[in-house]
């Protein structure tokens, strides 16, 4: 028996849940279909589990932070398993939260997984068939796996949330958001972290600001060997080694290993082919700026394009492509110019627009650089002498802002607003014409020479 819809949507992560609900509300028959939890890797593997770690690691930074202030208190470590539990619970009352809002949206949730076998049609694991002029793939990606030596005795970003205990030497193989995110967050956690990249560390992010970053984990403890070539893990009587072809030796021992080593886009089991829908080289469907892949009906967003892999982006583009298919809004699709990007590391690096090297290569020597270094007093108060550091990139003799970058305390609150100013066209003289606000790390935005 085949079910007739309006709309069929594939995975239920952020893009396929924000699809799902924005074409019901224009009054689409929907079919959602996931055969695991509600949320996807964000609510499940990713950006929440991961924030809860950061915030757990923030709270155990402040707590030393204390001491110095005068506080009679010294903190003492991270019960892990009481801390699972709690993060666990918080997870899943976000699913059942979801689940809840489908049924009164009128959503048809289908707890299956399912593959093309026609253009308009899918077939469901338990044989059912569904049927829909649109289906939007949104099934996400995972943990890119290596076939080298030993892989399977470290850990994916997937695995380190079940950890009962905190491991007191981690390796990080990778340069990353993961990577980079982890190490902080570890460290500020009493683990002992190094990291191994191939080259230079968030690749994408300002050269200048990534480089603080790195001053910033070097007075954290956190060891970045740069220029490494990780080929494969063994295990000895003092924990896991891995052999390094770019010193022709070993690391470690390690008591853990997190393999931080990119994405992969779920896409194998699909029947992709049986419609022919194209993929880059990578795995990832591929899509116009409306979200369409090349055959007529079949659309995807977020993950798995392979487009900013970030959940606010899959969020938009699902929406963007729903209300073009069933509210009307023939114009309606998302602007992937200017996105902001925030790296939860320690502290929060941020960006929107272009870095200073993009901007450079664009437009020459048009471009004007502004930068401040601080201490904020948070810092200064118990005697750290990091700073801060923010950068404009700008353009022309009126000073187009093209590129904001944050590197320092409340970075990922602070972008927010700043990437609306972008994306309105702002000048350098609007930031000067604007009121600081006293004693703040935001001020330094407004008050560069």
């Amino acid at each position: 028996m085949t079910a007739s819809h309006d709309l069929i949507v594939l995975g239920a992560g952020s893009g396929g849940l924000a699809t799902a609900f924005r074409a019901a509300r224009h009054g689409a028959r929907v079919a959602l279909v996931e055969p695991r939890e509600l949320g996807g890797t964000c609510v499940h593997r990713g950006c929440v589990p991961k924030k809860a770690m950061w915030i757990a690691a923030q709270w155990a930074q402040e707590q030393r932070w204390a001491t110095a202030l005068g506080f009679d208190a010294q903190p003492g470590p991270l019960d892990w398993r009481h801390f699972r539990e709690v993060r666990v619970a918080y997870i899943g009352g976000i699913d059942r939260r979801y689940a809840e809002r489908l049924e009164q949206a009128g959503v048809e949730l289908v707890r299956q997984a399912a593959r093309f076998v026609a253009t308009d049609t899918v077939e469901l694991a338990d044989g059912g068939r569904a049927q829909a002029p649109h289906v939007v793939i949104a099934t996400g990606a995972r943990p890119r796996r290596l076939d080298l030596p030993g892989f399977d005795l470290g850990l994916v970003s997937d695995d380190i949330f079940a950890l009962d205990a905190a491991p007191a030497r981690v390796a990080i193989v990778g340069g990353g958001y993961v990577a980079s995110e982890f190490a902080g967050l570890l460290r500020a956690l009493g683990c002992s972290v190094e990291m191994l990249a191939r080259e230079r560390l968030l690749g994408g992010f300002d050269a200048e600001l990534v480089r603080a970053l790195r001053e910033h984990m070097h007075g954290q403890g956190i060891a970045v060997q740069l220029d490494t070539d990780v080929r494969g893990a063994r295990r000895t009587d003092d924990g896991i080694v891995l052999d390094d072809a770019a010193v022709a030796g070993t690391r470690g021992p390690y008591d853990a290993v997190l393999w931080a080593v990119g994405r992969v886009p779920n896409t194998e089991s699909l029947g992709l082919d049986t419609v022919r829908v194209k993929r880059d080289d990578k795995g990832h469907v591929t899509t116009d700026a409306w979200q369409d892949t090349n055959v007529a009906g079949i659309h995807a967003v977020g993950d798995v394009t392979g487009r900013h892999a970030l959940t606010p982006v899959a969020v938009a583009a699902g929406r963007a492509l729903a209300d073009r298919l069933f509210g009307g809004q023939d114009e309606s699709r998302l602007d992937y110019r200017n996105i902001p990007s925030v790296v939860f590391s320690k502290p929060p690096l941020g960006r929107v627009g272009l870095t200073e090297e993009e901007a450079r290569e664009r437009h020459g020597d048009a471009v004007r650089i502004h930068c401040s270094r601080f201490t904020p007093m948070a810092w200064a108060l118990v005697g750290k002498r990091e700073q801060s550091l923010m950068k404009l990139v700008c353009v022309g003799e009126d000073e187009r802002v093209v590129g904001i970058h944050l590197l320092g305390a409340s970075a990922d609150e602070m972008l927010q607003g700043f990437a609306v100013a972008l994306k309105r066209g702002i000048r350098k003289r609007d930031l000067d014409a604007t009121v600081a606000i006293h004693p703040t790390s935001a001020e330094e935005l407004v008050l560069m020479d």
